[in-house]
């Protein structure tokens, strides 16, 4: 996934631009602190108490020039308004969210409105038109037949959350001036792996097939997960 959005941003912004990021639900930090390295001004707004302190631990690690372009604010990504202006970034970023949310369009709106005229926003989510994959590939039968007509599911840590489907987030995102710009697939092939399986030694190979399914019909629309880039109008 940072392969393609290194793509969308190169593609959308000059070479060298240090751009004004958002990155709602950063988890631990990885692409935050990837983004930093890269020159770019990164906030990180993240609700889970566990989740701020690893980030804030991992943050502490960097070398003092990435630390000061990092800022990471503890509280719910529904309350972007409350932290910040309208406009106020360049590319904002809502990735392994929106499963969570019962209700994600007000969510989807209000990180439309943190993105400067030509902005990017970036979202990672389960991908709905293929909730009977993992079931099916692993021998659930019963698990696969429930899971055609349903956008619930329960995920790797027990919880029950739900998935998006792509109509319907093109339908969303063109409904808050943010049109869908480009899509890919994420784990076509990789996602029955176990959490803790060894990497292989050919990863930069597996990486490559994932990379290329990715952005390939059929394979991105049978995908775990779906990435989708829509840009401000």
């Amino acid at each position: 996934m940072a392969r393609q959005l290194d793509e969308q941003i190169a593609g959308r912004f000059p070479v060298g631009q240090r751009l004004r990021v958002l990155d709602v639900g950063m988890g631990q930090g990885t692409q935050a602190l990837r983004l930093a390295r890269a020159g770019h001004q990164v906030t990180g707004l993240e609700q889970d108490p566990t989740m701020v302190a690893t980030a804030r631990e991992a943050l502490s690690g960097e070398p003092e020039g990435i630390r000061e372009r990092v800022r990471i604010i503890e509280g719910d990504g529904r309350d972007t308004g409350v932290h910040f202006l309208p406009g106020s970034f360049d590319l904002v970023l809502c990735h392994g969210v929106l499963m969570y949310v019962e209700e994600p369009d007000p969510l989807l709106a209000g990180l439309a409105r943190m993105l400067a005229h030509g902005g990017l926003l970036s979202l990672l989510v389960r991908n709905g038109d293929a909730l009977a994959m993992r079931p099916g590939l692993s021998g659930d039968w019963a698990g696969a037949l429930g899971a055609f007509d349903t956008v619930s599911y329960t995920n790797r840590l027990g919880l029950d959350v739900r998935a998006d489907r792509l109509e319907a987030l093109t339908a969303t995102l063109a409904g808050i001036a943010a049109p869908l710009h480009a899509w890919y697939g994420v784990r076509v092939f990789t996602d029955t792996a176990a959490d803790r399986a060894e990497i292989p030694a050919d990863m930069e190979t597996l990486l490559a097939v994932e990379e290329r399914a990715g952005r390939t019909d059929p394979y991105r629309g049978v995908a775990a997960l779906l990435h989708l880039c829509g840009v401000r109008g």
